[in-house]
């Protein structure tokens, strides 16, 4: 029994420092996602200033004078899906196979945030666990610098693990309401456009 316990203790106490590594590159992830929504966010503006209110004078026949090259601009996922949509609205098939695409790139965005909004406080709960062991060692033999040290360690992670998981969620709940309405908004254009 002996064995098994000191095994188990060796691969935790193993599992520290690629811990470590994975949430510092959650959280290099979490920042390149931060400054990837913040680009999101400045063509979600222009989208909604240029192309949103076009919708609402749109017909069937002046669809490629109101959303014409200077409004669609490939700077957003919408807006490359809307020109692909407005290239094959006489085909049916084509056009649904877009909307189904242009969804199919919602989620793969989507499954980048929910990662780090799940992973990273997984991971930072392991970093706080992993070394609360060392730490009541520590306690126990009146080492203190050890148990300040894993301590430390644990508490790090912790807030790591947490801000990671921020990150993700709050990406992730602003992005799903970006992707709905922009389906939505795509699914009307095709319906009024299509022949």
């Amino acid at each position: 029994m002996e064995f098994i316990i000191q095994t188990l203790y060796w691969i935790s106490s193993g599992l520290l420092i690629p811990t470590i590594v994975l949430l510092l590159l959650f959280l290099a992830q979490g920042l390149m996602v931060i400054g990837g929504f913040y680009g999101a966010y400045a063509n979600r503006m222009a989208f909604e200033k240029s192309v949103k209110p076009a919708l609402h004078e749109l017909s069937k026949d002046n669809a490629n004078d109101v959303l014409n090259q200077e409004k669609i601009r490939r700077t957003g996922l919408v807006n490359v899906y809307l020109e692909k949509l407005l290239a094959n609205r006489d085909n049916t098939i084509k056009a649904e196979k877009v909307l189904a695409d242009f969804e199919m790139a919602c989620e793969q965005d989507l499954g980048k945030v929910k990662t780090l909004a799940k992973i990273g406080p997984m991971l930072g709960l392991m970093g706080t666990l992993i070394p609360m062991g060392p730490a009541l060692v520590g306690l126990a033999s009146g080492d203190m610098a050890s148990l300040a040290q894993n301590m430390q360690v644990a508490f790090a992670t912790t807030v790591v693990g947490l801000l990671i998981g921020a990150i993700g969620f709050f990406c992730n709940q602003i992005k799903t309401r970006w992707y709905a309405s922009d389906l939505t908004d795509l699914e009307y254009v095709y319906a009024v456009v299509k022949n």
